[in-house]
């Protein structure tokens, strides 16, 4: 079975910041610090984020306390400075290229120390220390860089979260009022400088202060924090806060964040039915979230369910938080590092805001501090166990494969009915080619669950691609069938059950209507395109097939698989110069140890006459 469909189905990693694995944002390259950070201080202030864009998305509660599991998954990696300052400010250049942020913050750290008085040298010393969570170090390089440019408006957006930490409100007000921005449209400032004045218990003040947010799009951002303002307040205006939440939940029911902290509101003020009620129609949504569960057992059981804002200081990592999970959304991970940094300052026990931060990290290729932060998690959080698996998957993707796997045995002793623990590691064992450990854990999976719903739809498409692999097909059928029961018109399950049966030269018209239909919904997915290219090609019908096999190798063009199946197809019409073109460049591609003699062979030799449902019968299926 080819790569393209495995690979472009391995979801395995499902974070508790997404409501749906579809929305997954897809990996944007960060711009370099040294590209950015001469105008960082303008960006980062003026970022204003619609109230549509950020209940949007998925966010989810933390809590807990800061100790972490007993043994470390630390893996970091040493590096040494120059004794130049021209050496250490280019090491700080190609760190920051590279999105390793404890390095750039090392490095200019040690260029500064050369040349102290260097004001642009200064402010990308004080971005890359915000960015890598150098806080103490941040404060103090952000005071520096406001003495020489008092408009500056990240330092003074870091010095005013200085001051709220620090309960000093008035202060906190008076430098976030520096930024020289409008602030009926600098959504950031608007509500860190309500939540001062809530701090400073003018209650008044702050709500009339978060309603300068006129715009429609801004409403829900502002009635939540509003009521959020008004249930913290030390005389608790409960009419008020219901009457925000109400405004807020009534247009926007479909994020965690809000649903979780309206739900929490209701519990702490005697409406443990209404409460339970809103986390269930959550739950309808997105089935069982660890929160969610949480939660509900929490109500079940009579316990009290704490709020998670209690104070101005809470409140305002509340809005740093939210401003940080939509950056990295959006793709500016810059921008989100330094929201969420800000934001654990102030809430460090916020297990959610960690699991973004690791997340952003994670996209950003620097899966060693992403690991550090998944297991700085606390053990007894509901989202421990998340943070275990996501550890895991990036200790695969680092090639520690023993390590991976041991770590989710040990989460899975200690919770055999984790369904996204099990599925992590039938992903891996399915990664590994162990196709029937991968079976008995994803039926395991599915065991846990007798009745049968549309979120388990890619268990029985991952058990069927193992089914498939070890030459268990009745069985691979029977799950790909169940699959698109439950799901119908799901452009993995069609490509792959349609080329399954192109292959075996079955059901060829049913076949090629799920090949068409799968790349009508998944037209910029090369892999999708390519089974319908290489669905030609076995049946003979070459111009189709290159028309088809182009199109996959402009929208993957680096994949060797594709490369190889689009030489296939140009010998096949006779642009024989062509073909041992593709094939070169799939040698060159790095491709699979079993595949490369076969190219080897074909660039020497190029291909036989015989049907290609005849010769390629025994070529490799390369999924799963």
């Amino acid at each position: 079975m080819s790569r393209r469909r495995a690979a472009a189905a391995d979801c395995g990693k499902q974070h508790v910041n997404r409501i749906f694995s579809s929305d997954a944002p897809g990996r944007r390259r960060v711009r370099s610090f040294s590209t950015r950070a001469a105008c960082a201080a303008a960006a980062f202030c003026a970022l204003s984020l619609g109230v549509d864009d950020f209940v949007g998305q998925s966010s989810f509660l933390g809590k807990g306390s800061a100790h972490a599991r007993e043994t470390s998954l630390s893996i970091a990696t040493p590096f040494e400075v120059g004794e130049s300052a021209s050496g250490n400010y280019l090491a700080a250049i190609v760190a920051g290229a590279e999105r390793d942020t404890l390095a750039a913050s090392t490095f200019f750290r040690e260029a500064l120390r050369s040349d102290p008085r260097n004001h642009e040298l200064t402010e990308r010393a004080f971005v890359a220390a915000l960015a890598n969570g150098n806080m103490q170090e941040a404060f103090t390089l952000a005071a520096r860089v406001a003495s020489f440019d008092r408009s500056n408006g990240l330092a003074n957006l870091t010095l005013g979260v200085e001051a709220i930490k620090a309960k000093k409100f008035a202060r906190a007000r008076t430098v976030l009022a520096k930024g020289g921005l409008d602030r009926k449209h600098d959504v950031t400032s608007t509500l860190l400088t309500a939540w001062a004045y809530a701090g400073a218990g003018e209650t008044k003040q702050a709500l009339a202060t978060a309603d300068k947010l006129k715009e429609d799009a801004f409403a829900v951002f502002r009635d939540y924090h509003a009521a959020l303002i008004s249930d913290s307040a030390k005389t608790v205006d409960k009419a008020e806060a219901t009457k925000r939440f109400k405004a807020a939940y009534g247009s926007e029911r479909n994020t965690l964040r809000l649903v979780d902290a309206y739900a929490r509101f209701l519990v702490a003020h005697g409406s443990r039915e209404e409460a339970r009620r809103v986390y269930r129609a959550f739950d309808d949504l997105a089935p069982r979230h660890p929160i969610v569960t949480a939660a509900i057992a929490d109500i079940d059981s009579g316990k009290p369910l704490a709020p998670f804002v209690r104070a101005a200081d809470a409140g305002a990592a509340e809005v740093l938080y939210g401003l940080g999970a939509i950056g990295g959304r959006q793709g500016d991970e810059l921008a989100s590092l330094i929201y969420l940094r800000l934001s654990l300052f102030l809430a460090p026990d916020n297990a959610l805001a960690t699991i973004t931060l690791a997340d952003i990290y994670e996209r950003m290729k620097q899966e060693e501090i992403a690991i550090d932060l998944y297991d700085s998690v606390p053990k007894d959080n509901p989202l421990r166990v998340n943070a275990d698996v996501q550890a895991a998957l990036l200790l695969e993707t680092l090639g520690k494969t023993k390590e991976a796997t041991d770590h989710l045995q040990a989460v899975i002793a200690e919770n055999p009915k984790d369904q996204e623990a099990l599925t992590a590691l039938g992903n891996i064992q399915r990664s590994r080619k162990l196709f029937a450990d991968s079976v008995t854990t994803y039926s395991k999976v599915l065991d846990l669950q007798p009745q049968a719903d549309k979120s388990q739809w890619l268990l029985y498409y991952y058990r069927g691609i193992a089914n498939e692999r070890r030459k268990n097909w009745p069985t691979a059928e029977a799950d790909l069938k169940k699959a698109l029961e439950l799901y119908p018109d799901q452009p993995l399950v069609l490509n792959y059950l349609g080329y399954s049966w192109v292959d075996q030269g079955v059901n060829l018209d049913e076949a090629f209507k799920m090949l068409r239909r799968a790349v009508d919904l998944r037209a910029r997915d090369g892999y999708v395109v390519d089974s319908l290219g290489w669905a030609y090609y076995r049946l003979g019908r070459y111009e189709e097939a290159v028309r088809e096999l182009e199109k996959a190798v402009d929208l993957k063009p680096s994949d060797p698989v594709i490369n190889d199946h689009l030489g296939d197809a140009y010998w096949r019409v006779n642009r024989r110069l062509e073909a041992r073109f593709q094939w070169n460049h799939a040698r060159d591609m790095n491709p699979d140890a079993e595949d490369l003699p076969k190219i080897l062979e074909k660039i020497d030799k190029g291909l036989s006459d015989a049907s290609p449902i005849a010769s390629d019968q025994t070529k490799k299926k390369n999924g799963g």
